[in-house]
């Protein structure tokens, strides 16, 4: 009989030669990794929740309103500049401004290429440009920005009946100089930053006080529903105007002197030349022009023309300063007592000294005329060659002070070195000095090169600023003061001679006779209404076939107690002119009359 079939035996009896098989647990070692992972992941999960919503939280929020809503900056107006009186030297005009919702240009470009072109064709710029503008945008911190400001009316028209939700224009503001060139120099003019678009100071005294100038842009905000229509609008933050700025220019004095030197540059048939007041008492800058100047309202006219309007020459040029600086030799040959006051040196209108590589002909030094006898006060009057090629580089007997000691005054005098004027890109000239000449051009230096410098020609190169500045230490009794467009507290006092009281009178006194003596070089300035002290000079430039003429002097000299003490120092130059007395001397003439008859009596 056959057996029954049971399955449960067969899948034993299948399976019943296989090894037993245990189940293990798990170690505790694995749940503390997976528990670790755990928390790890949630720690991050965490502290990426905790960043979002405290310390971004704002931007997702603005982010997600400006994907509805329009932001758009309200341009805060600058502040105006004053004249030391509170005469407005800027001003600022209704204009607009076009804004543009980068973010719905970037997102569609095949669509917006049509706009961009039509846009770039409306503002005169390449579509590439455009392209540029946009790129550069911040769109973390908004979406609508500004494409082109201070457009003309007709621009606004054309951009409006484009009917573009993408386009917005919104009131803005036109910096303006009524005086135009005559400030030029100083104020500067403003522009656009390439960072954000906005209105920022691009030279003069615009972009050293741009920070207080500037302001703080307001915000508004246009609310829209889901289609993109307006349904509010709302400024969130108002335009905080920027600061008024009270300078110590005298707005009056500034437009004169302007007029004065460009009425002197044509009657000479020039175009280059600089003017500067300073008040010797404090450092205070009264006036400055740059010739050529350049309208500010209409910088782009300028930047590629060749006379480089643009350029400070007050405080960028560097010049021989011409027999200027006889002055200062003065000051050092005294204090070292190379000569007293009434030394006196020989001048038959030149002096030789040996030529080294030709025995038969000597170097000879020129004077610009024979003067005789002359001491310290009528070698200062006359402006004498002679006397500061002697006491200068030595000679015969007589041992000078040497370019060792004449670059140490320099030196002390601040000739080499910025002045701090708070303008940009200012100068620090040049001091020549044997190493460097011989490093330059292979020769070595020469006393002929240290008579050069005694009378201002050679390598020495100063600004008309730094020369000025001197000049008004010499008028207030030996303080180099920082000159300076805005009062910040105390006037800084950069370098006090005012002991060296002997030498300073001595010098002083020479300046005097430049103008009262019949022979001295600015004698014309005697039939001014109160006195005055001067210094002529004449540099000659490129390689001797030019000259510019220059004037330094103050008023008034400071010989009386109903007169006072000094209280404008000028300087007037003219390049490529012929002498300082006969050319810069009228135009000092006429500013220093027109100032004691409007500022001092």
């Amino acid at each position: 009989m056959a057996s029954e079939l049971n399955v449960e035996d067969l899948v034993f009896n299948e399976h019943r030669n296989e090894p037993d098989y245990l189940e293990l647990p798990l170690s505790r070692q694995t749940f503390l990794l997976v528990a670790l992972a755990v928390i790890a992941i949630g720690l991050v999960i965490l502290s990426r929740a905790v960043f979002l919503i405290f310390f971004k939280g704002d931007f997702y929020v603005s982010r997600a309103g400006a994907n509805v809503n329009k932001q758009i900056d309200m341009p805060a107006p600058r502040g105006i500049i004053l004249d030391r009186f509170g005469k407005p030297l800027t001003e600022n005009t209704s204009s607009f401004t076009a804004f543009v919702n980068a973010v719905e240009i970037l997102k569609s470009p095949g669509e917006s290429e049509a706009l961009i072109v039509r846009l770039a064709e409306i503002f005169n710029i390449s579509p590439e440009g455009f392209k540029t503008m946009i790129s550069r945008a911040d769109l973390e911190k908004k979406t609508f920005i500004p494409i082109a400001r201070n457009i003309s009316l007709s621009q606004a028209i054309q951009l409006r009946s484009l009917n573009l939700p993408a386009i917005q224009i919104e009131d803005d503001y036109i910096r303006k100089y009524p005086d135009g060139p005559a400030f030029s120099h100083i104020l500067g003019y403003v522009g656009v930053s390439d960072e954000d678009n906005s209105i920022v100071g691009k030279s003069g005294l615009e972009a050293q006080y741009d920070n207080l100038l500037r302001g703080a842009d307001g915000e508004l905000i246009i609310y829209r529903n889901v289609d993109g229509k307006p349904l509010d609008q709302k400024v969130t933050r108002e335009p905080a105007a920027g600061s008024d700025l009270t300078t110590t220019i005298d707005a009056d004095l500034q437009k004169f002197f302007y007029q004065r030197l460009q009425s002197g540059l044509a009657s000479l048939g020039r175009e280059a030349g600089v003017g500067l007041a300073i008040d010797p008492r404090n450092g205070e800058v009264l006036a400055l022009i740059s010739l050529p100047g350049f309208d500010n309202n209409q910088v782009s006219k300028y930047l590629k023309a060749s006379n480089q309007p643009l350029f400070n020459r007050a405080i960028s040029g560097t010049y021989t300063p011409g027999s200027t600086i006889k002055t200062m030799v003065a000051l050092a040959a005294l204090k070292e007592k190379i000569v007293d006051p009434k030394f006196q040196i020989f001048s038959a209108g030149f002096i030789e000294i040996p030529n080294p590589y030709d025995k038969e002909h000597p170097s000879r030094f020129l004077d610009w005329k024979a003067h005789g006898w002359v001491d310290i006060y009528s070698a200062l009057a006359r402006s004498s060659n002679v006397y500061f090629y002697e006491v200068g580089g030595g000679f015969e007997g007589l041992k000078g002070l040497g370019i060792v000691r004449l670059i140490d005054y320099w030196k002390k005098f601040l000739l080499g070195e910025k002045t701090g004027v708070d303008l940009p890109e200012e100068n620090s000239g040049f001091l020549p000095n044997p190493e460097e000449k011989e490093k330059r051009t292979g020769q070595i230096w020469r006393i002929g090169d240290t008579y050069n410098v005694t009378i201002g020609q050679g390598d020495l190169l100063v600004t008309p600023l730094q020369l000025l500045n001197f000049t008004a230490s010499i008028a207030n009794g030996g303080k180099i003061y920082q000159p300076h467009f805005v009062n910040s507290g105390a006037s800084s006092v950069l370098f006090d001679y005012s002991d060296w009281k002997d030498e300073l009178s001595n010098v002083q006194e020479g300046m005097r006779d430049a103008v009262q003596k019949y022979y001295g070089t600015a004698n014309m300035l005697a039939s001014l209404p109160v006195s005055a002290a001067g210094k002529t000079g004449s540099s000659q430039v490129a390689n001797n076939t030019k000259t510019n003429a220059f004037f330094v002097g103050y008023l008034p000299a400071g010989i009386s107690e109903e007169e006072g003490p000094p209280k404008i120092a000028i300087l007037v130059l003219i390049e490529n002119a012929r002498e300082g007395s006969l050319n810069a001397v009228p135009i000092a003439k006429d500013v220093l009359e027109w100032y004691y008859y409007n500022r001092l009596k």
